[in-house]
């Protein structure tokens, strides 16, 4: 009888054991939406980020893969007058050659989380700065380069571009 509780006893310990490294070290699959977790236009094609990074083919059967990755330089503010505070951000984008595309999106908060807009490239191998809200207009300053120079350069060019929310896409605005 004593043998038979004590069975009972370790293996009881073992099952909660395996139970708490299960809970500590599984790993965990996006279980909210929110601006990483979230599918956006870029380029025509939806992509969905999945704890910030999204990974598909460059092509159908291709060992290169276009990668997407939540890049931040968050703003918060209402930008579709709704008053929810929705999220501006970068996304960046790779396809395994030397560029590193840069685009703006946003993430518009909803009852049920998050919807993605559409993405704006800024440009190639720029150098971001800051992302603003104020008054429902998006500003994003980076430096590029001056037309002309080598990918190679550094960027120094200061840019500002200003974007806003119209039904639900972002659009640049011209200035």
């Amino acid at each position: 009888m004593k043998k038979t509780i004590t069975i009972l006893s370790i293996l009881v310990l073992v099952i909660i054991g395996l139970f708490i490294a299960r809970s500590v070290w599984a790993p965990t699959s996006p279980t909210k939406n929110d601006v990483k977790n979230t599918t956006y236009i870029i380029e025509g094609s939806l992509v969905r980020l999945v704890n910030g990074v999204s990974e598909t083919p460059a092509a159908p059967d291709s060992a290169s893969k276009i990668t997407t990755t939540y890049f931040g330089n968050e703003a918060t503010g209402d930008l579709n007058g709704d008053g929810k505070p929705d999220t501006a951000f970068l996304l960046t984008q790779s396809s395994g050659g030397s560029g590193t595309f840069y685009y703006v999106t946003v993430a518009l908060q909803t009852n049920d989380g998050y919807r993605g807009t559409n993405a704006i490239l800024l440009g190639d191998r720029i150098a971001p700065q800051t992302t603003e809200i104020k008054n429902g207009v998006i500003t994003v300053n980076y430096a590029d380069r001056k037309s002309g120079e080598p990918m190679s350069t550094s960027p120094s060019l200061g840019i500002s571009k200003y974007f806003h929310v119209v039904s639900g896409n972002l659009e640049e605005i011209q200035k």
